[in-house]
């Protein structure tokens, strides 16, 4: 395990595909950017954040502003600000790609 280790944390920023030994869509493997790994689970960064809709603050037109969240005046949430992170345990991962530069 500590080999697995050693050769994830040389990727720590890049994208990487984690395959588990878990059935169904997770077996299927896991992209994104590998965040961290530790002794027990790995992070990847699988969907990023979108920026917000107004750069400049509550100034545009049309949609409010509360807690970093862009509602439009319907009430509705305009996207996913917050992004997604995958949290693999070590002790499942089956493999990994990489690229090989």
């Amino acid at each position: 395990m500590e080999h697995l280790k050693e050769d994830l944390c040389r990727y720590i920023g890049q994208t990487v595909t984690i395959f588990t030994t878990s059935g169904g869509c997770s077996g299927s493997g896991f992209t994104g950017v590998l965040v961290s790994v530790s002794d027990c689970v790995v992070r990847l960064l699988v969907s990023a954040g979108e920026a917000p809709a107004c750069p400049i603050g509550s100034s545009c037109s049309g949609y409010g502003y509360n807690n970093n969240y862009n509602y439009s005046n319907s009430g509705g949430c305009c996207g996913n600000p917050l992004g997604a992170i995958a949290v693999i345990p070590t002790n499942s991962i089956a493999a990994f790609t990489h690229n090989a530069i």
